[in-house]
């Protein structure tokens, strides 16, 4: 990648050794990675990191009484942000590694390690925040579409996805099988969907990111089965 090309990834290194992080930053560029790089856990969360998928090359530990690593990374969990990380160290034992795991790490490194293992961690990581970003995306799209159905809409697209039949949905809301069937025509369209299998699908990964599908009223006829 050349200088004026618009990186398509970034590479974050973070970790007090200015000499370490030279020599991360020149390993990534051998390989056309785009790297920032970082002498502390707060210079990296004061600056404004592009928006690209990225992975973060992470010390365990920094002087003073500056957070660890393995502390950023819980926070960074717990707060919602999900850029994948790969912890390179000095000083690490088996707890440190087990902790970094359980949050999700990619690879816990311990220094001296061989280049070729950070590289292949750097790419598995950032292939992980691409297809991450990707997922967002398309839940993004699907909840545009889910907001554009009326609250009837989505009174039927709820019914009809745990399998109730138009008469029975009629019934449920006093109204017509006709005007059910109207409803229905305008939710499968809406939604993009080409089945009621498909409609259902996309209801079940609306419900599992917690968005709002449901009625407050689920009712008895949430257990039944398709008709």
């Amino acid at each position: 990648m050349s200088d004026t090309d618009s990186p398509d990834s970034m590479v974050f290194i973070v970790d007090d050794d200015a000499q370490i992080r030279a020599c991360l930053d020149d390993l990534c560029r051998s390989v056309d990675l785009a790297a920032e790089t970082f002498a502390s856990i707060d210079e990296f969360t004061r600056r404004k990191q592009a928006d690209l998928p990225s992975c973060l090359v992470l010390d365990v530990r920094f002087p003073g009484s500056a957070p660890s690593g393995l502390d950023f990374q819980r926070a960074m969990v717990e707060s919602g942000q999900h850029i994948p990380i790969i912890f390179i160290t000095g000083y690490g034992d088996v707890a440190m590694s087990v902790q970094a795991m359980k949050y999700g790490a990619i690879d816990f490194l311990l220094k001296p390690f061989r280049e070729q293992d950070l590289l292949d961690a750097i790419r598995i990581g950032i292939e992980r925040d691409r297809r991450r970003r990707k997922e967002r995306k398309s839940l993004a799209f699907l909840r545009s579409q889910f907001d554009a159905l009326t609250s009837r809409e989505r009174e039927i697209m709820e019914m009809v996805s745990h399998g109730l039949p138009n008469k029975q949905i009629a019934a449920e809301l006093g109204l017509s099988e006709v005007t059910v069937k109207v409803h229905r025509g305008h939710v499968m369209q809406k939604m993009g969907a080409k089945s009621l299998a498909e409609l259902v699908r996309l209801n079940d990964r609306l419900v599992s990111t917690s968005n709002p599908v449901a009625s407050a009223d689920t009712k008895a006829w949430k257990t039944c089965s398709l008709v």
